[in-house]
């Protein structure tokens, strides 16, 4: 993967989850802190969506990361037809990737945005997949991501 947009991807992620898990330490949130992550999350998430990715997985992990940001962001969300667009890219290169972590972050994403049970299913089967063994961080973090949703 092209290291430059590895780097946004990642840095999208990761401040995309700290704004996700703000205030899980100590129970406090911040004013300041919530809107600093909120403004950080979406100037990230601007720079990252004209990017396209040479490869089935670096779109995909664009489109996660896209997705992800939009899921914590409380303002700055992308109109609708942006929204739109992102899982349009989403779905189409979902068909290209085999089951994978990546592919499974991207179905659970389009999930929350799409709500096609399909996805969600698809997703299940993947995780059912990795049974008898221990998990990674951010398989564990999709299972847990999974589990909210059914309920």
């Amino acid at each position: 993967m092209n290291p430059t947009l590895y780097k946004k991807i990642e840095e999208l992620r990761r401040a995309s989850r700290e704004l996700l898990r703000l205030g899980e330490a100590d129970g406090m949130v911040y004013a300041d802190d919530l809107s600093r992550l909120n403004r950080e999350v979406c100037r990230q998430s601007r720079a990252l969506l004209k990017a396209k990715g040479e490869t089935p997985e670096e779109e995909a992990a664009i489109c996660v990361a896209l997705l992800m940001s939009y899921t914590v962001t409380m303002y700055g969300n992308p109109v609708e037809q942006q929204k739109q667009q992102i899982l349009d890219r989403a779905l189409y290169v979902l068909d290209e990737l085999p089951a994978s972590l990546l592919k499974c972050q991207l179905l659970t994403y389009c999930y929350g945005v799409a709500g096609d049970e399909e996805l969600l299913k698809e997703a299940c089967e993947i995780i059912d997949s990795w049974g008898g063994r221990e998990l990674l961080e951010e398989e564990k973090e999709v299972v847990e991501g999974v589990k909210c949703m059914k309920e």
